[in-house]
This record gives structure tokens, C-alpha cells and sequence, in this order.
């Protein structure tokens, strides 16, 4: 029997409505030696059933966890299961072009590495996209194409790819990011830490239907990603991510006394209003609003990761 080339595994909650638009893309793709796992981390919408009928005509499997245990153990489940030759972590929100496959597999052609492709999100057009997400968007890919080999690693996230011999060389995600974020970056640290090299692949910049589309949705997922972070520095030392800078100025002394003062509730209600806001303000100061309390989210989840829930 011939190897498979790929396997590509999906992490999925509540994916009952992207499922189907990543579903069209796989069947699109030019590359034809792959598989598909999609582990439902507790099925909540009729995931399963979506995925049993792309099925019919598709490699796709389903791996169905009886209740929700965290996208690292989704993750793990997947590539446990996967007989592909190079494995590719793939969100169920992204949309990859009809060469996606075949340019992660032709990546791993050479010396080992571990291979990221960015997202490229699209927006609807909310008061957050026009005021913040767009141009933070382009921000973050330019500073990261940016960024040396030796800080590549921060960016393993939901579109990336190693073979199956470093995979094992490296080893499971860690089950202890139990929440939203932080379990890729940890993976690329240790990835990196093993002597792997990280590549950014400009070729691999795939579309990606962003979750966070309002101010509120942001300054949640900057909170977990706070706590999440915590977990990271707890394991790895404050160390690991390089030399804090404290915060700065007028600006720093407003981010860190809303986030020693507000938890997540608040911050959810000042998002509310921000969201209400955002139009109506000039754009450079509703950038700044929604900064601010991004900053400060990020900063209390640090120091509140109790408040932090499992079932996200």
C-alpha cells in the first residue's frame, strides 16, 4: 500500500456551519495523496453528521470526543489517528486555496522543518474590522515575515505542517492549555527548542473567516490568551518569550491600571460600549479604544486566570 502524503487535522467545536466551507475547499485541492481527520471535541450542532456526509466522496474520518476536553487533546486525538507522511494542523475556519496540500507537502521535501502558513482574515464589516481588526491584521503579517528565524516559532498556530518523524520527535500537545490559546505556541517553542527550524511560507497564506468580529469577541479571546499565557511562562519560564518590557508611559500606566482594577465582566462591558462607540468616533481614536482594552484583557487574564472557563 502506498503512504499517504498528508494528513490533515482539524480541531473542531461548534463547526457545524464552517465545516462545510473547508470541506468544498479539500475537495478542490490538486494534490490527491491525503486524508482528512476532524476531531469534534464534543459535538454540539451536528458536527459529526456533516462530516460523515463529505464522507461519501472524500477521505475524511471523524474522530468524535464524548465531551469537550480542549483543543490539545483534539489535537492529539487527530494526529494519533494520521497515516500521512507529513501532518498538517489545518483550523475548521480556514478556506485553503486548491494548492494548499500540495505546497505544505512540497515544503518537506529537504531538511526537517516545521512549516507556517499566516491567516488572512476577512472581516464582515463591523465598527471593530474599520476601526482595529483590518489594519492589526496587516500589522501582524508584515512584522511577522519580519521577524528572525529565532522568534519564528511564535507564530505556530492553526495552518501549519511537520512530518510524522518530527512530530514524534517533539511530542504531544501539552493537555495542561486547557482553553483558548496558547497550546501552538507552546508547541513551537519546543519545536524550536529541539533544533527545528521554523519557516514562514508566504505561498501558504490562507483565508481565514476570523471569529473575533466585534470588540467584545476580541477582549474575551485577549483575556483567555492572558491566562493561557500564564500557563506558557509557568512551564517555560518568563524567559522563554524574551525580555519583558514594563509598561510605558502615559499609555502603559492607563493599560495597567484598568487591568489591575477590571476583570473580565467589566471588560466585557466596556467592550459593549465600545462597540456601540466606534463609528461615531475619528478613526485614530477608536483604534486606540479598542487597543487599550485588548491591552488590558490580555494583562488581567494574566492576573485572573481563575475567571477563566473550560467550555470554549
Amino acid at each position: 500500500m502506498t503512504a499517504l502524503r498528508a494528513s490533515i487535522v482539524v480541531p473542531s467545536r461548534g463547526g457545524a456551519t464552517r465545516l462545510p466551507h473547508l470541506i468544498d475547499a479539500l475537495r478542490a485541492q490538486t494534490e490527491t495523496s491525503w486524508e482528512a481527520i476532524v476531531v469534534i471535541d464534543g459535538d454540539i450542532d451536528g458536527s459529526a453528521a456533516v462530516v460523515d456526509l463529505a464522507g461519501e466522496d472524500l477521505p475524511v474520518r471523524t474522530v468524535i470526543l464524548p465531551e469537550n476536553q480542549g483543543r490539545s487533546a483534539a489535537l492529539n486525538a487527530g494526529f494519533d489517528m494520521a497515516d500521512g507522511d507529513v501532518l498538517i494542523r489545518c483550523d475548521d475556519d480556514l478556506c485553503p486555496a486548491p494548492g494548499f496540500v500540495a505546497a505544505h507537502v512540497a515544503r518537506h521535501t529537504g531538511n526537517p522543518c516545521g512549516v507556517v502558513g499566516l491567516y488572512r482574515n476577512e472581516f464582515p464589516p463591523t465598527p471593530y474590522a474599520r476601526a482595529y481588526g483590518q489594519q492589526r491584521d496587516e500589522q501582524f503579517r508584515r512584522e511577522a515575515y519580519a521577524a528572525p528565524e529565532s522568534r519564528r516559532w511564535r507564530y505556530w498556530a492553526g495552518n501549519v505542517s511537520v512530518t510524522r518523524e518530527t512530530f514524534d520527535r517533539v511530542g504531544a500537545y501539552d493537555t495542561a492549555f486547557r482553553t483558548y490559546g496558547w497550546e501552538d505556541v507552546d508547541w513551537g517553542y519546543r519545536l524550536q527548542a529541539a533544533g527545528v527550524p521554523v519557516v514562514l511560507a508566504p505561498e501558504l497564506e490562507t483565508v481565514h473567516q476570523v471569529a473575533a468580529t466585534t470588540t467584545e469577541i476580541r477582549v474575551r479571546r485577549a483575556f483567555y490568551a492572558g491566562a493561557a499565557r500564564r500557563v506558557f511562562e509557568t512551564k517555560h519560564g518568563v524567559g522563554a518569550l524574551g525580555a519583558a518590557m514594563p509598561p510605558r508611559g502615559v499609555w502603559g500606566r492607563l493599560v495597567e491600571r484598568t487591568a489591575a482594577r477590571q476583570g473580565l465582566a467589566d471588560l466585557h462591558v466596556r467592550a459593549q460600549r465600545a462597540d456601540r462607540a466606534l463609528d461615531r468616533m475619528p478613526r485614530w481614536a477608536a483604534e486606540k479604544r479598542v487597543a487599550w482594552l485588548v491591552e488590558a484583557a490580555g494583562l488581567s487574564g494574566q492576573r485572573r486566570p481563575d475567571e477563566v472557563g473550560t467550555d470554549v
